[in-house]
């Protein structure tokens, strides 16, 4: 173990992979548990080949967990309670617990990176006036 500095800097190709299972698996680095964060569940899957399932059809309805999807690269067909996304390279996509959702990689190459966490009262550090302007979807 390291010393902890209190922060990181990492490459996703420095984190420890761990591999797939089956050739239908992602490749998986746990960015949460390497760099030891407790906030929130950090994850990055990588998709080799086309057809790999990169976010596995679950809902968060136990947990109470609010999750959120960056295309990282490539590209990835969600599926969100039953309706289709394409979601390319930079793309968000975010799904509170109840929802049904699932990635499937469209293309070799294609990364997710994954966030999740239960809503425990955070309150932006930011000033809200900067956000008066700003619409909310």
């Amino acid at each position: 173990m390291t010393e902890d500095k209190g922060y990181h800097v990492k490459r996703v190709d420095e984190i420890p992979l761990i591999p797939p299972e089956t050739p239908d698996d992602p490749e998986w680095r746990p960015v949460q548990h390497h760099l030891r964060l407790s906030a929130f569940g950090a994850n990055v899957y990588l998709a080799r080949e086309p057809g790999v399932v990169l976010v596995g059809r679950h809902d968060e309805s136990k947990s109470g967990q609010e999750e959120l999807y960056f295309v990282v690269s490539g590209r990835v067909r969600f599926v969100l309670d039953g309706e289709e996304f394409d979601a390319r390279e930079g793309t968000v996509v975010t799904a509170q617990p109840h929802v049904v959702r699932e990635g499937v990689a469209m293309e070799g190459g294609s990364a997710v990176f994954a966030v999740g966490a239960a809503p425990s009262g955070f309150e932006s550090s930011w000033d809200s006036r900067w956000f008066d302007d700003v619409a909310q979807d």
